[in-house]
């Protein structure tokens, strides 16, 4: 009787399950290839620019989802001039915020010089994070062109993501 394909090649199991993993994240290279009419039609320096994450007034929105990917909001309006709107790129992390008493801990323990057992009851706290969602980027759009570019700005105590 065959055996399954799990069990008889669980490293290749792994292997392409981590590849379809790999294959849904959205890096540049993958945005690239998507828009490779687009990107390869534009200069070198314009490459390296988007690949870099820099983009600036006059960009197309092809461009900026090169650049970026894709925001995590659209604020879109249809105009006579064309498409108008805001792209919207944020920063997700949860924030610590203490410590709260969650219930008590009971413990047993024998005590041999008095053959009884002696119960104990502590606090049991647990750590508090509320989740964070902060706007880091807006890039907006007018004709399909960047006409403007609002980036938050970081304390540069604070990591990338605003934390410290």
């Amino acid at each position: 009787m065959p055996r399954s394909f799990t069990k008889s090649h669980p490293l290749r199991l792994l292997v392409l399950l981590s590849l379809g993993l790999l294959s849904a994240c959205s890096s540049f290279e993958s945005r690239a290839r998507e828009k490779l009419g687009l990107f390869s039609a534009l200069e070198a320096s314009t490459q390296a620019r988007l690949k870099a994450q820099n983009i600036q007034i006059g960009d197309t929105v092809d461009m900026v989802y090169l650049a970026l990917g894709k925001p995590n909001e659209k604020l879109e309006k249809i105009t006579a001039a064309g498409f108008a709107g805001t792209w919207i790129y944020s920063a997700y992390w949860d924030e610590y915020q203490g410590t709260r008493l969650v219930g008590y801990r009971r413990d047993v323990a024998y005590n041999p010089s008095t053959k009884n057992y002696q119960v104990s009851y502590r606090p049991d706290y647990q750590p508090v994070y509320a989740p964070r969602v902060e706007d880091r980027l807006r890039v907006t759009f007018d004709a399909g062109r960047v006409t403007a570019v609002e980036k938050a700005q970081t304390d540069t105590k604070l990591g990338a993501n605003g934390i410290h």
